[in-house]
């Protein structure tokens, strides 16, 4: 749709205008050459340091220029890949995946498509070639293709190299580049060329300082129709029936140098948040002779064209099919929130969410219901649809999933997102956020991969779209209660009863449903060795606004017949987290956990007669910065028994990088405290 715009611009502004671009390279050494290799990159010797990856990146050169083509430009993409793998596990990298975009008619493509795998045999480099013929093309999304191949004879020590071209008709999808990976890189460099009518907006995300970053000014070529006069400060030269111009361009190079590899870590979101990149947004035109015409989006220009898309907007309409179900309801559901409530339980019930993920919908809504699965805009769409045939105010909440990406409030691009979901507004002024994806939610409560911060609201008018904010409505709360009974000889009986409430409870519910009872009960239980389990009870498992909740008893035997002097116990250790998530002395970036949450462990230890505590523990608070959580463990002790109460809260769904040192300390000290041993003996004169 924007290829055909920014088409439709350029014959209007130079109607007879035949553009044959062609690409000056400027006197720059490239980093690598393909099909020449040093054969001690086939050696181990250079990849000592590197023992800890399955592989290495030796060279990663890309660079993207414009070219003539009809009546625009396309986008042209290069790249030099070249990669060594050190072990068994690095084998998967010599698989690639070149993703293609693709709209209406028009679609990015290979050439030139080529390979090598490199082995040093008997003192020689062996190379073999890739077969391009094995190389095959797979429908991920609605508007993106995999190019796949894999290259071939490859071993421990090889080193594999592959190179394209990819030819693009979207120039708003300037090719991105990532320096970073999750093996090390040693030299990744992008290069790219643009003509100055054209300005893009160059967003670098990372930490790491360039080892190369250069700007300069360079030209390109073009083939004019010489009905069409030179101006605007491009210089011309005569040729018959036509007029060569040269047009500056604006040429960069950036390189970063001894990458190191990007390892994900407990509670994050996409790597892609986080790893080394540049990112390209067309945000103007400048063509001679005619004024700056800006193509920045905007949020209102976004609102405004997802409400006029037969994919969006058009999917909002009357929907005769569920008219039935829906007559009544406001006579039945006065009040806004519980007649939503049945409105989400309808459309549940006629539509399953079957794991993919859009914001858009191609075919008519219609087509899921009938089939009675669909994608999460099948679903949210048909959601808002039906709200609105229930009288209810709904309008689109668009977000981008947690595997997804992050979202900028800064920068208006819609590719950014891959979801919706509704908003009801209501009367108080707050909002209530709807999904009909996950009945184990309850009703205003977003699934777990959509708490990625913000959504942008999309309204009737634009100027009223607003950001909203995706503070968790629950959180994730879960409350153990022991009762242990210690027999003389050290062994144990006890109850146990376990509360999954809030989202946690939602998680519980979906291993249940996953596993089976008995699979459940098993994983639950798993890390209580020599347990002998009975009396095991699941109860409100249908009640998705309550806690499931699980009791069972056990009993565990001594070790040996005879207690042959203190008995030692940790029972806080058998229930709690039992190890830090947060391993890492450092972390560059957020632990994002995307909900509150709260665990509580409380446990009655009843004693054998006749003994007692040598000593009682001493009690524990532990507090972030600013109120952010608080880990507590109290001991009450009495003549026969003694409790103990774990409580961790954390307040926080994200924690910022400089409050992981207190949170990780904050972990270790609960793990600290939880693992200390109850020394428990006989009473003096017992």
């Amino acid at each position: 749709m924007q290829a055909s715009l920014l088409a439709s611009r350029w014959r209007g502004l130079l109607s007879a205008l035949l553009l044959i671009i062609s690409y000056s390279a400027r006197a720059q050494n490239e980093p690598i050459k393909f099909g020449v290799i040093d054969s001690r990159e086939l050696t181990a010797a250079p990849f000592v340091g590197d023992s800890a990856a399955s592989a290495v990146v030796l060279c990663d050169f890309g660079r993207s220029r414009l070219k003539g083509q009809g009546g625009g430009f396309q986008v042209i993409f290069e790249r030099v890949t070249r990669i060594k793998i050190l072990k068994k596990p690095g084998y998967e990298y010599a698989t690639v995946e070149i993703p293609l975009y693709h709209r209406d008619d028009d679609q990015e493509k290979i050439s030139n498509l080529r390979g090598f795998t490199y082995n040093l045999v008997n003192n020689a480099v062996e190379k073999t070639r890739l077969e391009t013929s094995g190389a095959f093309l797979e429908k991920r999304t609605p508007t993106v293709s995999v190019q796949k191949f894999t290259l071939p004879n490859v071993r421990v020590g090889s080193v594999v190299e592959f190179a394209y071209t990819l030819t693009s008709d979207f120039l708003f999808n300037f090719q991105d580049w990532t320096f970073q990976r999750d093996i090390p890189v040693r030299w990744s460099e992008y290069r790219v060329s643009i003509p100055v009518f054209y300005r893009y907006k160059i967003i670098y995300q990372g930490a790491q300082a360039f080892a190369v970053n250069k700007t300069s000014v360079g030209s390109t070529n073009l083939l004019l129709d010489s009905k069409v006069p030179a101006s605007g400060g491009l210089s011309s030269g005569q040729t018959t029936g036509t007029l060569t111009v040269s047009a500056p361009t604006e040429e960069h190079i950036w390189a970063l140098k001894d990458v190191a590899a990007f390892s994900e870590e407990p509670f994050m979101t996409t790597a892609g948040d986080y790893v080394a990149r540049l990112d390209f947004e067309l945000t103007g035109e400048q063509w001679p002779d005619a004024p700056y015409h800006d193509l920045t989006g905007t949020w209102e220009k976004i609102n405004a064209r997802l409400l006029a898309d037969d994919e969006f907007g058009g999917r909002l309409g009357h929907i005769g099919f569920m008219q039935d179900q829906l007559q009544g309801l406001a006579a039945k559901y006065p009040a806004v929130t519980d007649r939503a409530a049945a409105v989400r339980q309808l459309v549940m019930a006629a539509v399953r969410y079957d794991g993919t993920d859009r914001y858009y919908a191609p075919d008519p809504l219609r087509k899921a219901y009938d089939a009675h699965h669909g994608t999460s805009a099948d679903v949210n769409l048909l959601l808002l649809a039906a709200l609105r045939e229930a009288g209810i105010e709904a309008h689109p909440l668009l977000l981008s999933t947690r595997d997804h990406g992050s979202v900028s409030k800064e920068y208006p691009l819609l590719e950014r997102f891959n979801y919706v979901a509704a908003l009801v507004p209501l009367a108080d002024g707050k909002d209530l956020l709807l999904d009909a994806t996950e009945p184990l939610l309850p009703c205003g409560v977003l699934p777990p991969r959509c708490l990625n911060r913000v959504a942008r609201l999309i309204t009737k008018k634009p100027e009223d779209g607003r950001w909203v904010d995706l503070a968790p409505a629950l959180r994730r709360v879960r409350y153990q209660q022991v009762a242990l009974v210690l027999d003389a000889q050290g062994g144990l009986t006890g109850k146990v009863h376990d509360e999954h409430g809030g989202y946690a409870g939602a998680e519980a519910r979906a291993r249940l449903a996953g596993q089976g009872e008995k699979k459940y009960l098993a994983a639950a239980t798993q890390r209580h060795e020599n347990w002998t389990l009975t009396r095991p009870a699941l109860t409100q498992t249908d009640n998705v606004n309550k806690p499931l909740l699980l009791d069972y008893e056990f009993a565990q035997p001594a070790e040996s017949a005879t207690a042959a002097g203190p008995i030692y116990l940790s029972p806080l250790s058998e229930f709690g987290l039992g190890q830090n998530p947060f391993r890492r002395e450092e972390r560059a970036f957020a632990v994002d956990f995307g909900i509150p949450q709260e665990e509580t462990l409380v446990v009655n230890l009843t004693l054998p007669a006749g003994y007692e505590l040598a000593a009682v523990p001493r009690p524990a608070v532990v507090d972030l910065p600013e109120g952010g959580g608080r880990f507590m463990c109290s001991v009450a002790a009495t003549p026969g028994a003694v409790t103990l109460t774990s409580r961790l809260t954390l307040r926080q769904a994200v924690y910022g990088a400089a409050q992981y040192p207190n949170l990780r300390e904050l972990y270790r000290l609960m793990l600290e405290k939880q693992g200390e041993k109850l020394i428990i003996q006989k009473k003096a004169g017992s």
